[in-house]
């Protein structure tokens, strides 16, 4: 446990750091005066001025922040953000998103070419080093659910008290529980490093879509590439993910508006915990895929036109372009503050169902 609440420390922490380091680098380089860099929430630990910058190590660990002089308005200078043209207090803005989406790029840029884990067909299995059959979801309350096998368990052999079996292909298993329906068969998986044996009961007439022992399996296998394709591949999968989740986040908004219903599968900081646990067993590679996915959903959720997020930032900007004029500072702070409750609130809701699953 003490493992995954540094995993997750960190991961969170390179995540908004990068975040708020875009903000940083691209205030620096519009010639705002940034009064702070902070990594860490406060209260302070320590603190260091260069030049006109405050640069903060600060007691809560996940994330930072950047305070710009001028960024709520009110502010006197012409290296205020509030005085700052349209156009560079938008790149400011945006490049929180886009650093978010570069560190996603970055991590499966080195996933690539590190050995990405694979499903396998004839066309690329000749390619891949580490085959294995591997466990792709557990159904809940299933034999492998009860006897403790998890997402990513590799089966490498099966055992029962009339035969035993090495396992190469998917439809091996299927084969051999089925026959062995009613009798107890043992399972050596590999777990990241570790091998480990469960023992578990296929069932004689499972539920629909199941199996005698409730696991969806598929053949995977390591696929790397040399580091110019695996750049390449990194930042072309980065683009198709964002297109995938920016689809399913209009799902999510659409369900939440038509139904008032959030869909299931949303996951909150438990979520987040739970499953940062899971790709630290499976090792470096999944962990590394899933920090990318977090930050390019965290990009795509910072560009929704909703107050408090970079996007509503952005909204009140180009309102202010079509207007002519500069929104009162008074009324951008009462919506921003109302939609910063309204996340939390959201936080809080989805966080309850993250803990209604768990039991």
């Amino acid at each position: 446990m003490l493992l995954t609440i540094i995993v997750v420390i960190l991961v969170l922490g390179l995540l908004i750091f990068s975040h708020e380091l875009g903000h940083f680098i691209s205030a620096k380089k519009a010639g705002m005066q940034v009064e702070e860099f902070g990594f860490g929430f406060p209260p302070r630990i320590f603190s260091i001025k260069k030049g006109e910058t405050i640069y903060s190590l600060n007691l809560i660990p996940i994330g930072g922040f950047v305070r710009i002089k001028g960024e709520n308005g009110g502010a006197r200078g012409k290296r205020a953000f509030c005085n700052k043209p349209i156009w560079k207090r938008a790149i400011v803005l945006a490049m929180g998103v886009i650093m978010n989406l570069f560190l996603a790029a970055i991590l499966l840029s080195i996933v690539y070419g590190i050995g990405i884990p694979t499903l396998l067909d004839e066309n690329n299995v000749q390619k891949a080093s580490n085959i294995q059959v591997q466990v792709m979801a557990v159904a809940p309350g299933s034999p492998a659910e009860i006897a403790g096998i998890e997402m990513g368990d590799g089966i490498t052999d099966l055992k029962a008290q009339s035969a035993s079996l090495k396992i190469t292909e998917v439809e091996d298993i299927q084969e051999f529980v089925a026959r062995q329906a009613g009798e107890e068969v043992t399972l050596t998986i590999k777990r990241g490093e570790e091998v480990l044996t469960k023992t578990l009961l296929p069932r004689i007439s499972p539920p629909d879509n199941e199996g005698p022992i409730g696991v969806a399996l598929a053949k995977t296998g390591t696929i790397s590439y040399p580091w110019y394709s695996a750049i390449l591949e990194g930042f072309k999968r980065t683009g198709q993910l964002v297109v995938i989740f920016i689809g399913m986040f209009y799902q999510l908004i659409r369900n939440l508006i038509f139904n008032g219903a959030l869909m299931g599968q949303i996951a909150g900081p438990i979520g987040i915990v739970t499953l940062t646990s899971q790709m630290t067993k499976l090792g470096l590679v999944y962990l590394l895929q899933f920090t990318a996915i977090l930050s390019i959903n965290l990009a795509i959720l910072n560009s929704i036109p909703f107050p408090a997020l970079d996007g509503g930032r952005l909204l009140f900007l180009l309102i202010e372009k079509i207007k002519g004029s500069p929104i009162n500072a008074k009324i951008e702070q009462t919506v921003n503050s109302i939609g910063f409750l309204l996340l939390i609130a959201l936080m809080i809701v989805i966080t309850y169902k993250d803990i209604l699953r768990l039991f």
